[in-house]
């Protein structure tokens, strides 16, 4: 059943994809969030959804809410047309909508030829993020999360390769070897923070503790290189706001613990600053 449920969504997903190419980037983007308006309630659980935005604003109220909820399906509806135009922001002819606040702050990383990790969560068009890294020049892997439905993860996995960053990195045993070896060559890391994690540590996220990765903290303490947040926001359509900050560097004797919650406050703040663009749809706190 479930795989059956998965090739339905496979079928839907490549119809609208042939549909958003023919309508083009602004009119797809625009479409697929009213899609997703409408069909994304009846996919993930109403209730959790709820929830986790209480956590974050408890004194909320019931319009407030209803926006954010309205507006996080419609980003998240613009993200999935989006997919069939990364080869547009990647070569350019879109890449004029996405401003970068702190480009000096690659430059120099490139210049120096320095290793990072750069840390980020699912917000606006996440995925535009680590292509910004690898076009500016840094030698860039990304650490991902296979979809769990298998028709559409070869594709996405196809897309992320070529027009995303090419040294995609899958989560897991195999995974961290791959890692370690690019590490070795000099190479910066780039991975999401906010999604639950079958392995981790309880970090508090809103006052209540959440599974994270210690990825991050792992590389802070084993190559004793600093951390890059970089946030990225939906300004308006197919507008998009890049902001890289400044290297974050921890003593050696900072603890996992001290350094995943020290992440996991920025990770707040990126959220608070536009609930909208952070997909709360995630069970974070199972």
């Amino acid at each position: 059943m479930k795989y059956i449920k998965y090739f339905v969504q496979f079928l839907f997903a490549i119809s609208c994809f042939l549909i958003f190419k023919i309508l083009g980037p602004r009119l797809s983007s625009n479409l697929g969030g009213k899609i997703f308006e409408i069909i994304g309630p009846f996919f993930r659980s109403e209730k959790i959804i709820n929830s986790n935005i209480k956590k974050a604003l408890p004194d909320i109220n019931f319009k407030n809410l209803k926006k954010i909820k309205r507006l996080m399906w419609n980003n998240y509806g613009r993200t999935f047309a989006e997919y069939m135009f990364i080869k547009e922001f990647r070569n350019g002819k879109i890449s004029k909508n996405i401003e970068i606040d702190g480009q000096e702050i690659l430059e120099k990383i490139k210049k120096e030829n320095s290793q990072v990790i750069f840390i980020s969560g699912h917000f606006s068009n996440f995925e535009l993020m680590a292509m910004h890294l690898e076009k500016s020049g840094i030698n860039l892997c990304a650490i991902y999360r296979p979809l769990n439905n298998i028709f559409l993860n070869g594709i996405m996995e196809s897309i992320r390769k070529k027009y995303i960053c090419k040294n995609q990195i899958k989560k897991g045993l195999a995974g961290l070897k791959k890692l370690i070896k690019l590490k070795k060559k000099n190479y910066s890391t780039a991975l999401m923070i906010d999604q639950r994690v079958s392995e981790g540590i309880l970090s508090p996220l809103f006052n209540e503790k959440a599974l994270t990765t210690t990825i991050p903290a792992q590389l802070v303490k084993k190559f004793n290189i600093p951390i890059v947040p970089v946030y990225i926001e939906r300004i308006d359509g197919l507008k998009f706001k890049i902001t890289i900050n400044q290297p974050l560097s921890f003593p050696q004797d900072t603890s996992q613990q001290q350094i995943t919650d020290n992440l996991n406050q920025i990770l707040e703040k990126f959220i608070l600053s536009k609930p909208e663009n952070w997909i709360w749809s995630h069970n974070r706190w199972k």
